[in-house]
């Protein structure tokens, strides 16, 4: 019996940086927070606190690099 198509291998840096939700939302993490963190006001560590959602057609790349296409 033949084939038909390979099992798709996952992406493990796209694994690290992102996170898809039981309803199929992708998350990341938000960029300009990890350094030089005492330059930056307080109002805007927090606004970069937490995952911001990916969206559009990028959302639908990162979801088929993580074999849930």
């Amino acid at each position: 019996m033949k084939q038909s198509s390979k099992k798709l291998k996952i992406k493990k840096s796209v694994r690290n940086r992102f996170e898809v939700t039981k309803n199929g939302k992708v998350l990341r993490m938000s960029s300009f927070e990890r350094h030089l963190r005492r330059n930056k006001s307080k109002k805007q560590l927090r606004r970069l606190k937490g995952k911001q959602p990916v969206l559009g057609r990028f959302a639908t790349k990162v979801k088929k690099l993580l074999g849930r296409a």
